[in-house]
């Protein structure tokens, strides 16, 4: 039996934080921003929605494949990010599918597809669901909505041992993909903040970013090939190696966001489990000396799995607000040879930046679960079980990611952050927080993933974040960086992409979609306009 996920938020139904976990929280909250307790609004029961009534008809053939129930409808009308919680806790959904399937086959999508087109209804690829930029939103405009999941096409079809590869569908999670290979010596190893909860399909069509911090970092590294069912036929790509035959049709698929058609399966490059590891986090007396640390590192060409810098206050419980030293979490892995030699080098980097190894860890193949390392690892897995919670209390707790070149780090980094503390204060009328930490670095500059932080007024509470997370979205744009890194575009950076995008690659890409989707019934208001 399917395990039910939360309609409202992240994760699934039967699974939420533990009072021991939310009381510190609640306290280190109240505390840092001077209040005595919060008022917490219950979550939403499907109940209290009413929604529109279905405005399609869904015939005999397909009704064992599309539903149009409450909780179905209810479930598929949103994505993940803080502003679809703060919506559901408003208990607004007025834009939900009309109809949600649930393809078995290849040619189950081809059937659907087709009675989309003949019923002209605008179709939403839904993958996992996880979307935190309005990705899987149906729009105001369509008249009709037939949301598409491909949940039950989770299977890995084929493993090529020789070249490590496997074909898998794509509408497999993160954690059946793993569990498929265990038998094999393999692994895919993507891993994301929101595996447990997103598919195949869905990580190629957004350009995910996953576990790998350098060298692997996107998705786009793994795909061999992409299988895709577009409403005027299938595509395939031949599975290779590499070519230099003309512009990839890969690249066309990944990070095309459903706009062309449903992905359906993939040859995905594979490696061997890894058997040996080292890891070790450093200590830095501020987060400028810790950049010019992982500068040299990704320039030196040792290609940490784990290579992410943070300021100490976000990374380890405890640490005072004022505190100005950074962390860096430091991890080599291979299936193939030891690694002391890498971290040896990367050590000797950091200590001639001034960093200092943490103590607390082991000199041991689990010393990436202790220590400071262990502390972050820990409040990254379970950093999205607070957003439902936060959002309750009115504390505005979410993030934003780009990415810039090193030599225009510093100066960057300043401005962003200034602005999102102006921003944050001009918006709510008090202070509020602002980190920033590396998730991906590259030898030419890092991806900085900022979080930011305040208190609410709840009468205004989705006018009030909006506020803050476009400004601060606009400026990345503004002074010189990508709008995302790797949380795809969606409808929410769509503004901010159009001012990234050159405009003669946005008229090639309608003439993409005109050739694979010539009546926009794809995912319309997404990367580009029919």
């Amino acid at each position: 039996m399917r395990r039910q996920k939360k309609f409202y938020a992240w994760g699934y139904a039967d699974e939420d934080l533990s009072p021991g976990e939310i009381a510190p929280w609640e306290a280190e909250i109240a505390k840092r921003y001077g209040i005595a307790a919060f008022d917490v609004t219950p979550p939403p029961r499907p109940e209290e929605f009413t929604l529109r009534p279905s405005r399609v008809s869904v015939p005999a053939s397909l009704q064992s494949l599309v539903q149009t129930d409450h909780l179905t409808r209810l479930e598929h009308s949103y994505g993940k990010a803080a502003f679809d919680a703060i919506r559901m806790f408003m208990r607004s959904v007025p834009q939900p599918p009309d109809a949600v399937a649930f393809p078995e086959s290849e040619q189950d999508v081809v059937r659907v597809l087709d009675w989309c087109d003949g019923i002209g209804a605008t179709v939403i690829p839904y993958g996992g669901g996880s979307s935190v930029v309005k990705g899987i939103e149906p729009p105001a405009s369509a008249d009709k909505v037939v949301t598409i999941s491909t949940r039950h096409m989770d299977k890995v079809l084929e493993v090529d041992p020789v070249s490590q590869a496997a074909r898998i569908q794509a509408g497999i999670y993160g954690p059946a993909i793993e569990d498929q290979l265990r038998a094999t010596p393999f692994t895919m190893r993507h891993y994301m903040q929101a595996y447990r909860c997103s598919t195949l399909g869905g990580w190629i069509a957004t350009r995910s970013g996953g576990h790998y911090a350098t060298l692997y970092t996107h998705i786009d590294d793994f795909v061999e090939s992409i299988r895709m069912v577009a409403p005027t036929g299938a595509l395939e790509t031949r599975r290779l190696p590499g070519s230099g035959a003309g512009p990839s049709p890969d690249r066309l698929i990944l990070g095309s966001e459903g706009i062309f058609g449903i992905i359906t399966e993939a040859w995905v490059r594979l490696r061997r489990k890894p058997t040996f590891r080292a890891s070790a986090s450093v200590r830095f007396r501020d987060f400028y000396t810790g950049a010019d640390a992982v500068r040299t590192i990704t320039q030196a060409g040792l290609y940490p799995a784990n290579c992410r810098l943070l300021e100490a206050r976000e990374a380890l419980p405890g640490v005072p607000w004022d505190n100005e030293q950074a962390v860096l979490v430091l991890g080599f892995e291979s299936g193939n040879h030891p690694l002391d030699a890498w971290m040896a080098r990367a050590i000797e980097i950091c200590g001639d930046h001034g960093g200092v190894v943490d103590p607390a860890d082991p000199d041991d193949e689990n010393a990436h679960r202790s220590g400071a390392a262990g502390a972050w690892r820990n409040r990254f897995i379970r950093a999205p079980h607070y957003s439902e919670h936060a959002v309750a209390r009115g504390i505005m707790s979410s993030t934003f990611e780009t990415s810039m070149t090193w030599e225009r780090f510093r100066d960057f980094h300043q401005k962003i952050t200034a602005i999102t503390r102006d921003t944050i204060r001009r918006v709510t009328g008090r202070d509020g927080t602002v980190t920033c930490r590396f998730t991906h670095v590259y030898p030419d500059g890092p991806c900085l993933y900022f979080t930011f932080g305040g208190l609410l007024d709840k009468r205004r509470q989705l006018e009030q974040f909006m506020d803050v997370l476009t400004t601060c979205t606009a400026a990345t744009v503004e002074h010189g960086g990508t709008t995302t890194h790797h949380h795809a575009v969606g409808r929410f950076h769509r503004p901010f992409y159009d001012r990234q995008r050159p405009e003669l690659f946005a008229r090639a890409l309608r003439g993409a979609k005109r050739e694979l989707d010539p009546k926009g019934l794809m995912n319309p208001g997404v990367l580009i306009d029919p």
